[in-house]
C-alpha cells in the first residue's frame, strides 16, 4: 500500500524531469542534454506545473505584471481556451510595430499582432493548430492580404487548411492572432507554450531578432589572456555572454544585449530539473545557447545546454538551466534578483548572487 502510494506521488509530480547526461555532476556541462518524458508521463507537458499559490502566470513566478505577455496562457501549449473563439478575419494591410519587448513585429490592419507556431512547418507550409488551438489561435485569411513597406510582398502566400479555407502565410509560416488580446501594440502571445512567438517580417520570430541586438551597456569587453581559460578572442567578434559589473550584486553573467541572466531555485543541476514551464515562461524567458568561443569571463566547463520538453535548447551555467526576467527593461537591469525568493542572479563562477555588496 506505502509503496503505491509513493508510485502514485511520483506519478503525479508536478515537474518535467531532464535527467543529465554524463559529465555535468562534476560541473562540465560540454554538451547538450537531451530531455526524457516529464514526471507522471502521459499527461501533456505542461498540465499540472506547481504554480505556488493559486493560478495565472505571476503565481510562484515573481510575474512583473506588465511587459509582452504578463497572463498568458498555461495549459496545453496553445494558452488557455477563450470564452468563446475570437472570430477569423482576413488580415488587411499588414505592417511593422516595434514592441520594445519583443521587437519589430508583424501586425494586421487593426494593429493585432501576428503569430507563428513552432509546431507548424513552413517547407511546405502546414497547420497544425485545429480544434481548441485554432480557438485561442484564430487562423489569419489570405484574403486581401498585402504588405507595407519593410515587407517583402514575395513572403507572403497561403496554405489551404484541412476545412478548405486559405490561411496566410508569411516567409512560408501559417500566421494566427491570439484570442486574449484586445488591443493594438500587445503582444500576450510571445513565448506562450515555449511555442508561439510573434512574427518578424522574414516570418522568423522577432524575439530572436531583438536578441541578436548588440549589447548596450555594462558588458565587459573580452580581455586577451583573461577571459576564464577559454584562449584568446577577437575582440571584433560579437560576445553572447559576458561578465557584468554590478554595483550591488558584484559581477554577474549577461547576455549579448546586456540583459542579466537568472536561475530558479525549483530547477535543479543534478538531477536535471525544470520547474518553469507553461506561464512561467512568459515571465521568464529561457535563455537561448550561446557558443562559448563568444563567451568572455567565464570558464568554458560551465557552459553548456539543455532540450527542454517543448524541444526547444537552452543555456545551462553549471549545469542549471538560466532564463532572462520580462520584467527587466534595460541592459543591466536586476529587477529579477530574489523575486519570491526564487530566483537569483548568477556569478561568474556560475553561482547563484544571495548577496549584495553595498
Amino acid at each position: 500500500m506505502n509503496n503505491r502510494h509513493r508510485g502514485t506521488a511520483a506519478a503525479g509530480s508536478v515537474m518535467a524531469v531532464l535527467m543529465l547526461a554524463a559529465g555535468c555532476s562534476g560541473g562540465d556541462s560540454d554538451r547538450a542534454v537531451d530531455s526524457v518524458q516529464p514526471a507522471g508521463a502521459g499527461q501533456a507537458i505542461g498540465k499540472g506545473y506547481d504554480s505556488g499559490a493559486g493560478s495565472g502566470s505571476g503565481a510562484g513566478y515573481g510575474a512583473p505584471g506588465t511587459g509582452a505577455n504578463p497572463a498568458a496562457g498555461a495549459g496545453s501549449g496553445y494558452g488557455d481556451e477563450p470564452a468563446a473563439a475570437a472570430k477569423a478575419a482576413p488580415a488587411g494591410q499588414l505592417a511593422l510595430r516595434d514592441i520594445p519587448e519583443v521587437g519589430k513585429v508583424v501586425t494586421d490592419s487593426a494593429g493585432a499582432t501576428l503569430y507563428r507556431f513552432d509546431k507548424d512547418t513552413p517547407k511546405p507550409p502546414k497547420s497544425n493548430c485545429e480544434g481548441g488551438c485554432a480557438a485561442t489561435w484564430p487562423v489569419v485569411s489570405a484574403d486581401d492580404a498585402k504588405a507595407s513597406a519593410g515587407i517583402d510582398p514575395s513572403m507572403l502566400g497561403s496554405v489551404e487548411r484541412a476545412d478548405g479555407t486559405k490561411q496566410l502565410t508569411l516567409g512560408g509560416w501559417p500566421v494566427y492572432r491570439y484570442s486574449k488580446e484586445g488591443k493594438a501594440g500587445e503582444a500576450k502571445g510571445e513565448g506562450v507554450g515555449g511555442t508561439w512567438h510573434a512574427l518578424a517580417a522574414d516570418g522568423k520570430k522577432a524575439i530572436d531578432k531583438k536578441d541578436a541586438e548588440p549589447p548596450k551597456k555594462d558588458v565587459e569587453p573580452p580581455k586577451t589572456g583573461d577571459n576564464g581559460g577559454m584562449g584568446d578572442m577577437n575582440s571584433n567578434e560579437k560576445i553572447e555572454l559576458a561578465v557584468a559589473a554590478n554595483e550591488k550584486l558584484g559581477k554577474i553573467l549577461v547576455d549579448a544585449q546586456g540583459r542579466t541572466l537568472y536561475r530558479f531555485n525549483k530547477d535543479s543541476a543534478w538531477p536535471m530539473k525544470i520547474g518553469c514551464l507553461d506561464a512561467c515562461v512568459n515571465t521568464w524567458k529561457p535563455a537561448p545557447p550561446v557558443d562559448k568561443a563568444k563567451a568572455a569571463g567565464i570558464p568554458a566547463g560551465l557552459i553548456g545546454k539543455v532540450k527542454r520538453p517543448d524541444g526547444s535548447e537552452q543555456l545551462t551555467i553549471d549545469c542549471w538551466p538560466v532564463y532572462l526576467f520580462t520584467g527587466d527593461k534595460e541592459p543591466g537591469d536586476t529587477n529579477g534578483q530574489g523575486k519570491q525568493g526564487l530566483w537569483f542572479a548568477v556569478n561568474d563562477a556560475g553561482k547563484k548572487v544571495t548577496t549584495t555588496t553595498g
